[in-house]
C-alpha cells in the first residue's frame, strides 16, 4: 500500500457493516477434532493422568509436552496457552512456566487481505479514510494485525485489523474444548492436572470479548476516565467513526520503553502514579489493564501511555472490600488478619475447617521474606502468588480473578522499578488507601445518613444485649438457663459486662464518627458537635457505672 494520488474530495463516508456468522460447519469440527487429537496423543496427552503428579521432573515432562502440543496446533491454540499462562489456579506451576514462552507464529496477512479487511469494515474504499496505510505490520498476531497509517486529515494513527479467519477458527476451536470439557468432567485424576471445564469457560469469555474490538475501545474509554486525575497517566484516542467489530484506528503512541525514560522529576511522578493508579483500578474501581508488559506501556510527552486493551480485569464489589482488607493488613504487617482477609476471599465450603495457627505461621513466612524492602526489592503479583499457592495448601481455594491481579501487579511493579527503583510499595498503598476512606467517607457522609446509621448501631446492641439476657435467663422465656450453685452474682457480672460493652462501643463510634466529620468541609457543625456531645455523655455514663459498681 502506497500513498494515495491526489484525489477530489468524495461525498461518500465509511460506513459499519454487520460481521457475518462464522459459526463452524459439522464438517469443519469434524476434520479439526482429528487433527487436535492426533497431534494430542503423539505429545503424550493420555500421560497427563498417569505417574506422580508430585514429581518435579514428571510434571516439567507434561507441561513441555502441552506447550509443544499447543504450538503445533496452531496460533488459535498458543493464544490460548498465552492465556492460561495468567491462571496458575487452573494449572500447576511448571504449566504456566511452560506457556508463558508460548510465541504467536502467525503468517502476516497480505497487502491485499489487509485491504480487503480494512474496505470490508468501512464499507468504502481505503482511501476515502486513510491517506497512507504501511504495508509492514507493526505486529501480527493470532487475532490481529497492526499497521501504522495516516488519516486525510493527517493524524498519525494505528490500524488494528481482524484476521477473516480469526472468528471461523477460534469458534471451532472453542466448541471442540467445549465438548471436550465435556467428556473429561467426570474423570477425577485429569482434573487433578488441568480443570478443563475452567478452564474452556474462562478460554471462551475471553476470546469471543477479544474477537469484539468495539469492547476494546469501551475499554480505553473507561481507563480514560480511570485515569484522568493522574497527569503522567494517559491512553491512546480512539477514531470511532473508523471503528468496528473488527476494526479499531487509534492515536499513534510513537513513544519509547519505560527504561528509556530520560531521569528526571517526570520519570519519578509517572512511576508513583503508576503503582498508585493500580491499586485505585483493583481496589476502588474494580476495571484494571491485565497485561501490563513493557510492550504495552510507552514513555511519550513525559507520561506513560498504556496501550492494548484486549485483555482486562474485572472485580465485584465484594472482592474488591476483601482485597482491600487484605492490602491493609499487608501494609500494617498484621499476620493474623492477613489470614482473616485471605479466608474472607476465598469460596470455601463453610463446614470445612482451617487450623488458623498453622495458616498464620505459614503466611507469616511468607510476608517475613517481604518486609521492609523497597520497590525494586519487593515482588507484588509474586506475593500474591505464594498467598494463594499456600491457600491452596489448607484447602482455602481463592477466586479465579486474584491470580489475574497477581499477574497484573507483578508487571506493573516491574514497570515501575524501571522507573524509581526506590518507592516503597506499601507506603504508596498506605497513604492512597488513607486518602480513599476517608475520601470515601466524605462523599457518603450527611447528618441523616449519620443518625440513620447511629440508630442501627442501637437497635443491633439493643438486641445483643436482649439475646445475651436472654440466653443467661434474665428475658422471659429465655430457651436456656443456667444456675451455678453458689455463684448466684455470675450472672449479674455477665450482663453488667455486656451492657458496659455495649456502652463503650457506642461511645467510641460516635466520637470516632464526630472525629472524622471535623475534618469534612460537606458536613454542618453542628452535626459534629452532636455526635461529640452524644459520645461524651455515653462515656460519661460508662464512667458513672463503673465508680458506682465498686
Amino acid at each position: 500500500m502506497a500513498t494515495a494520488e491526489k484525489k477530489p474530495p468524495k461525498k461518500r463516508a465509511p460506513r459499519k457493516r454487520a460481521a457475518p456468522s462464522n459459526e463452524p460447519a459439522p464438517g469443519q469440527l469434524t476434520k479439526r477434532a482429528v487433527r487436535i487429537a492426533t497431534v494430542m496423543a503423539r505429545h503424550g496427552i493420555k500421560d497427563f493422568t498417569r505417574g506422580d503428579a508430585s514429581d518435579p521432573a514428571t510434571e516439567r515432562r507434561r507441561a513441555r509436552s502441552f506447550r509443544d502440543a499447543l504450538q503445533e496446533l496452531g496460533p488459535t491454540f498458543s493464544k490460548l496457552g498465552q492465556i492460561l499462562s495468567t491462571r496458575p489456579d487452573l494449572l500447576p506451576p511448571a504449566f504456566v512456566e511452560e506457556l508463558e514462552t508460548l510465541q504467536e507464529n502467525v503468517t502476516p496477512l497480505t497487502e491485499e487481505e489487509v485491504v480487503r479487511a480494512v474496505e470490508k469494515s468501512l464499507g468504502v474504499p481505503w482511501e476515502d479514510a486513510f491517506e497512507h496505510i504501511d504495508p509492514e505490520p507493526l505486529a501480527a498476531g493470532t487475532i490481529a494485525q497492526v499497521h501504522r497509517a495516516t488519516l486525510e486529515d493527517g493524524d498519525h494513527v494505528v490500524v488494528k485489523v481482524q484476521r477473516p479467519d480469526a472468528e471461523t477458527k477460534i469458534t471451532q476451536d472453542l466448541e471442540l474444548l467445549k465438548l471436550f470439557a465435556e467428556k473429561t468432567a467426570d474423570r477425577s485424576s485429569f482434573r487433578k492436572m488441568i480443570d478443563v471445564p475452567a478452564m474452556t469457560e474462562h478460554l471462551s469469555e475471553g476470546l469471543r470479548r477479544e474477537l469484539d474490538f468495539t469492547n476494546e475501545a469501551k475499554n480505553i474509554e473507561r481507563m480514560r476516565e480511570i485515569l484522568a486525575q493522574y497527569s503522567r497517566l494517559h491512553v491512546p484516542k480512539v477514531y470511532e467513526q473508523f471503528t468496528d467489530a473488527r476494526l479499531l484506528v487509534m492515536e499513534d503512541i510513537r513513544g519509547v520503553q519505560l527504561r528509556q525514560a530520560p531521569e528526571g522529576r517526570e520519570r519519578k511522578e509517572a512511576a508513583k502514579q503508576l503503582l498508585e493508579s493500580y491499586y485505585r483500578q483493583v481496589l476502588a474501581e474494580g476495571f484494571f489493564h491485565a497485561d501490563p508488559h513493557p510492550g504495552n506501556l510507552r514513555w511519550y510527552k513525559d507520561s506513560i501511555y498504556f496501550l492494548d486493551f484486549g485483555m482486562v480485569g474485572e472485580l465485584d464489589s465484594n472482592l474488591r472490600d476483601a482485597l482491600l482488607l487484605l492490602v491493609m493488613a499487608l501494609w500494617q504487617e498484621d499476620t493474623p488478619f492477613v489470614a482473616e482477609a485471605i479466608l474472607s476471599l476465598s469460596d470455601r465450603d463453610p463446614d470445612t475447617s482451617v487450623d488458623m495457627d498453622a495458616f498464620a505461621a505459614d503466611l507469616d513466612d511468607i510476608l517475613k521474606k517481604h518486609r521492609h524492602l523497597s520497590l525494586k526489592e519487593i515482588e507484588l503479583g509474586p506475593l500474591l502468588t505464594e498467598l494463594t499457592t499456600v491457600s491452596l495448601r489448607h484447602e482455602v481455594r481463592l477466586p479465579a480473578s486474584m491470580a489475574l491481579t497477581a499477574k497484573a501487579l507483578a508487571q506493573m511493579q516491574l514497570a515501575a522499578a524501571d522507573l524509581d527503583p526506590t518507592l516503597d510499595p506499601f507506603g504508596v498503598a498506605g497513604q492512597y488507601l488513607a486518602r480513599h476512606v476517608l475520601g470515601q467517607f466524605r462523599e457518603r457522609v450527611s447528618p441523616g445518613k449519620m443518625l440513620y446509621e447511629a440508630s442501627k448501631i442501637q437497635t443491633r446492641l439493643g438486641r445483643l444485649f436482649s439475646s445475651f439476657e436472654g440466653l443467661m435467663g434474665g428475658a422471659k422465656g429465655g430457651r436456656l438457663q443456667v444456675q451455678f450453685r453458689g455463684t448466684e452474682r455470675l450472672e449479674d457480672s455477665i450482663r453488667r459486662a455486656g451492657r458496659r460493652l455495649a456502652i463503650s462501643l457506642v461511645a467510641t463510634g460516635t466520637l470516632l464518627g464526630a472525629a472524622i466529620a471535623s475534618t469534612s468541609t460537606h458536613v454542618p457543625d453542628w452535626v459534629t458537635g452532636t455526635g461529640a456531645g452524644v459520645g461524651g455523655a455515653f462515656a460519661l455514663a460508662l464512667i458513672w457505672d463503673v465508680v458506682r459498681r465498686r
